[in-house]
Order: C-alpha cells, then structure tokens, then sequence
C-alpha cells in the first residue's frame, strides 16, 4: 500500500506537459527565424554541430528530474500492514481523585496538578507496560482504557479537572472496582492498582473493595496526597465554605489508605513535593512476572522519497552532461 503525506505536491506535475509544450513552441519559433535568413538547408550547414533532437533529449530528462522531484516532495510511504504485535509487562490502572479537596495547594500549584505531573513523567518512562486512567470523585468512571498509546494516556490526563466528574466526594472503593474491571481479558497475574487521593470523606468501604481486588488477583497501592496540618480548598476564586459559613480545610486521611493498601497487598507512599510516590511503585510492580500481550497494530510506514530524489539528481546530472551539440562521429580527428 503506498501513502502519500504530502499530496498536494502532485499538483506540480500539471506543469511539466506546459514545459514540453512550451519547448515545442520555443522550437518552432527558432525555426522560423532561421527561415527568415534563407535557405534552411544553408543556415544548418553552418552550424553543423547543433543537434535538435539533443535538444529533445535534454528537455525530457530535465522534466522526468523534476517529475520524480515532484513525487518525492510528495513524500510516498509504503506499509501500514495490520499486524500481530506482542509485548511484555504490566497492567496499570491510575485512578486519580478529581474531588474539589485536590485543589488545595499544600502541593504547587495544587494536588491534583501536581499528581497529573506525576503520572505524566511516569507514563515517559514506561516502555510495554499497559497503562488506563480511573478518575473518582463521589463516582467513577473509566477515562482511558488499558492502553500502550502512551501519547493519547498523555492527552488524555492533560484534560482532567475537578469537572470530570460532576458528583462531589470521594469513592475510592467504587473507583477500585470500576479499575478492577477495565484490565484486559488477556491479563491474569501482572495487574495492580494505584489509587490517589486525599482519603478525605471517602463514602464506601474501600478497604472491602481492595480485598474483592485481591481475590481477582490485583494488587492495590495507595498515593496519599495533602497534610495532616491541612488546606483551605480554593474554588472560584475563593476559599470553598461548609454550610455555616466556616472556612472547609482538606486534611489528609492516611489511616484509611494504608489499610487499604495493607487489604490490597501493595503499600502506601505519602506523596511529597519532589518525589511524588509512583517511582517505587511503578519499581515494584514491574518485578512481577511480565506477561505476554497480543494486539493488532499498523507497521510503521517506509519513506520512500529519498529513492525519486535520487533518480531526479541522476536524471539532472545525465541532463548537464549530455549537452546540445552532435556526438563526434570518430573519437580522433
């Protein structure tokens, strides 16, 4: 299959028939004017050593460079064959807590963007990993599904904020089991889980859920995010406020995270400002037993365009050498 990248260039071939033509016209207008100084006979006789069909010939090579030329600009590609391709690793779902307490600014600027940070140099690092994104507030849902795209996991993790999802609070648990369901049919051994968030006002049993996770074989890590002192949670331009007007401060829950990474097998990690907690992690969970992946995938497409370049410089090059007067009939005179 061949794939141009740059089609519009094809479009300049529409000028090498007006060249040709435009040669044939030059030509016969020199024609006519040697007929107006006599006999044509006469006047070739006296420059017996200009050759019109070289002419020609250096005409039709000067435009096949530049057709080829053309072409190159045009940038063929051959490939894009659908294929088998296995990897080897691991199985990563992120859930991220998109609450309004991510907003507090004990992290700079603040948790939630300090974390998405943090899953971005990490998703660099990653190699054939399979990587998906959980976002949770007072529910969940699956942001990115497992995936080895790791510039759309990218993408998408730039476009998460405190609007993703809608109802306010903090459901880890149903976040745990929203992620224990998105791994692939093909993963049984290499899955883990890593939860991030506050802990603050969680609303479900967490700890069950990560213990449900186990028994299909998951493990279950927790990145807890913010201080025991606490923050105030910026909103709109102002401080957010309960119900009687007091100043919300958003404080850390450890105690719950670290039994939930205690039910789910995997650790807790207090995120700080320099390491934030996913490097350990991401180590530990590569040491399990990498396991095989299928996926259909496109082969990276051949450039092509350096081969019509070559031919179009050999064409020049034959066109320079060949000149316009006639070949000496004896090599000695």
């Amino acid at each position: 299959m061949i794939y141009l990248a740059h089609p519009q260039y094809l479009w300049l071939l529409l000028l090498l028939p007006v060249m040709l033509v435009g040669y044939g016209v030059l030509q016969a207008l020199r024609t006519r004017r040697i007929r107006a100084y006599g006999d044509q006979e006469l006047v070739r006789s006296l420059m017996p050593s200009y050759s019109k069909a070289k002419g020609w010939v250096r005409m039709v090579l000067l435009t096949l460079a530049l057709g080829f030329f053309f072409i190159g600009l045009a940038r063929p590609l051959v490939g894009a064959k659908l294929r088998e391709h296995e990897t080897k690793g691991a199985e990563i779902m992120i859930c991220l807590d998109v609450s309004n307490s991510m907003l507090a600014e004990d992290y700079s600027p603040n948790r939630l963007e300090r974390a998405k940070l943090a899953i971005s140099r990490i998703v660099d690092k990653l190699q054939e990993d399979r990587i998906g994104l959980i976002v949770f507030a007072g529910s969940s849902f699956v942001q990115l599904p497992i995936t080895t795209d790791y510039v759309s996991a990218k993408m998408f993790l730039n476009s998460i904020d405190t609007q993703s999802v809608p109802v306010q609070g903090t459901a880890i648990g149903d976040a745990i089991l929203t992620a224990a369901k998105s791994f692939s049919a093909q993963s049984e051994k290499s899955r883990a889980i890593i939860v991030i968030t506050d802990g603050e006002n969680h609303e479900d049993d967490p700890v069950e859920a990560a213990s449900q996770a186990v028994e299909l074989g998951i493990k279950v890590y927790t990145i807890g995010v913010g201080s025991a002192q606490g923050q105030p949670v910026p909103v709109g331009g102002e401080l957010l406020k309960d119900r009687n007007g007091e100043i919300v401060v958003t404080r850390l829950d450890e105690g719950v995270l670290k039994d939930v990474a205690r039910a789910g097998n995997g650790a807790y990690v207090h995120a700080g400002n320099e390491e934030f907690g996913l490097n350990p992690i991401i180590s530990d969970i590569q040491k399990m037993e990498a396991e095989k992946f299928n996926s259909v995938v496109f082969e990276e497409f051949d450039e092509q365009y350096m081969y019509f370049f070559a031919v179009a410089l050999a064409l020049l090059v034959l066109e320079m050498l060949i000149g316009e007067r006639r070949w000496k009939r004896r090599l000695f005179e």
